[in-house]
């Protein structure tokens, strides 16, 4: 701890910071060491459900339901920024029109080449 840097643009983690690494109150310590026996007892209780080898009901985890239900609903939680509307007009848009532009200049040359005679078939149809 005593060799870390700072990052220019970001400010120092608070578990980093010493006034609140070294300096916590009684009161403080206390309130993490019971949100800590919370955890430990929500843990416990859920490890006891899943290692039960009579259990016959399932077992409802909540962070796995949350998991799933972003998996399954990724737009609900999505957020158009500059940047994700950069990337859908990069890759939804602009292809469309290069691709036009492409097809339309080529068939543009070859009818340019036909009209004067210059074009050479290689595969006549019509023999």
């Amino acid at each position: 701890m005593a060799d870390y840097r700072e990052a220019p643009l970001a400010s120092r983690p608070k578990t980093l910071d010493p006034n609140e690494y070294f300096n916590v109150s009684p009161e403080q310590r206390r309130a993490e060491e019971d949100r800590a026996t919370l955890r430990a007892n929500l843990k416990r209780q859920y490890q006891t459900q899943l290692n039960n080898p009579h259990r016959q009901e399932l077992i409802e985890d909540p962070a796995l339901t949350r998991w799933v239900y972003a998996r399954a609903n990724p737009y609900a939680t999505f957020r158009p920024t500059f940047k994700t509307s950069l990337m859908g007009a990069m890759f939804g848009v602009v292809p469309l029109f290069v691709l036009y532009y492409v097809f339309k200049t080529d068939r543009d040359r070859k009818e340019a080449q036909i009209k004067a005679g210059t074009f050479e078939r290689k595969f006549s149809l019509s023999s």
